[in-house]
């Protein structure tokens, strides 16, 4: 059983319209990242409780700063097989930085009605996770969270506390949330076996996606994992760091995820 002033809760963050930018251009189309990525959710998690984003050059938001070590999960709703719905849509760029001899034609992809239920562990004998726990309970946010964009604004709903243990399974098993499949979590290397279990067809999908787990503060750019998503159920032989079980505190509702 947790420590008392650990807090795990969710809430489900909903937008029109999204916008994840990718560092890579096709054919001079701007890309998106089909799922929210860690950095997004603590840019969000920094605006409700009024924590700056991006200021100058070289130096990180203060928002990473002070919520990089605090351990997520996401987990997507209302897609297609793990994938969102995608538009592209043109625009010109007319700021003066963006193209000296005048307006610049912009071509990018957006995700048409995305939605994420966002899992986050916090410590309420931590003045500002307290604060945090608190707005997100409430409804409250000193900036207005936006997916990427500041039009996109987005909105919170379905709040929920949960009880959690880390998960011992000796029978099949779902897991509710994306994993990371490769890489690395809270800067230690995750070594993850996965192990389908095809005995019931209980799945038709899994889904792939290298994203952004933090940032390489020496580089300032992105730290990437790959992580997978699945209906499928997994051997109790599988491998996966950081899987917790949890259970809806006004309920029976139980859910596998895995904090990273």
């Amino acid at each position: 059983m947790a420590m008392a002033h650990w807090k795990l809760i969710s809430f489900d963050l909903k937008a029109n319209f999204a916008f994840f930018k990718k560092p890579d251009y096709n054919d001079g189309l701007q890309l998106s990242y089909n799922m929210l990525h860690k950095p997004g959710l603590l840019g969000i998690l920094g605006a409700i409780v009024g924590l700056e984003g991006y200021k100058q050059k070289g130096e990180l938001p203060m928002y990473y700063q002070q919520f990089k070590h605090l351990l997520v999960s996401i987990e997507p709703l209302g897609h297609e097989k793990g994938n969102f719905q995608k538009t592209s849509v043109k625009y010109t760029n007319g700021v003066g930085y963006a193209n000296a001899d005048g307006n610049l034609l912009v071509e990018e992809t957006m995700l048409v009605a995305p939605a994420y239920r966002c899992y986050v562990l916090l410590d309420t004998g931590n003045e500002l996770e307290a604060k945090l726990h608190d707005y997100i309970i409430q409804r409250k946010a000193e900036f207005i969270p936006y997916l990427g964009k500041n039009e996109f604004q987005a909105w919170l709903a379905d709040i929920h506390e949960w009880d959690y243990s880390p998960l011992n399974s000796d029978r099949p098993f779902a897991v509710d949330s994306l994993f990371v499949k490769s890489g690395s979590i809270k800067n230690q290397i995750v070594e993850t076996e996965i192990s389908f279990d095809f005995s019931v067809q209980s799945g038709s999908f899994t889904y792939f996606e290298r994203l952004p787990i933090g940032f390489d503060e020496k580089l300032m750019q992105y730290q990437l994992n790959d992580f997978a998503y699945t209906d499928w159920r997994l051997k109790s032989s599988s491998k996966i760091a950081n899987l917790y079980t949890l259970k809806e505190k006004k309920n029976e509702l139980l859910k596998n995820i895995q904090l990273f």
